[in-house]
């Protein structure tokens, strides 16, 4: 009796184990959205590279705080000036 209930709790541990590995494989490319777009033919993202790229030239630090109604905007231009930067 002992004998099973070692290899039971077994199987349940190893079930949770691999059920959890599976869901995060799953869920991974859900979590990764957002993250690495290209926004190299966006106008915001365009803007932001040459700001960043007349900052650096000119030892500034972001001397224009830009701020645009739609995040993806925002998010376009800073992507743009920190690629601009050099950072």
């Amino acid at each position: 009796m002992r004998m099973n209930l070692k290899n039971w709790v077994l199987a349940v541990t190893l079930g949770i184990g691999l059920g959890g590995g599976a869901m995060q494989v799953v869920a991974a490319p859900f979590q990764e959205q957002g993250h690495d777009q290209d926004y190299s033919k966006n106008k915001t993202y365009q803007q932001g590279v040459r700001e960043g790229q007349d900052d650096h030239a000119h030892n500034r630090d972001h001397s224009k705080k830009r701020h645009f109604k739609k995040d993806e905007d925002q998010k376009a231009y800073e992507q743009g000036y920190q690629k601009g930067r050099g950072n």
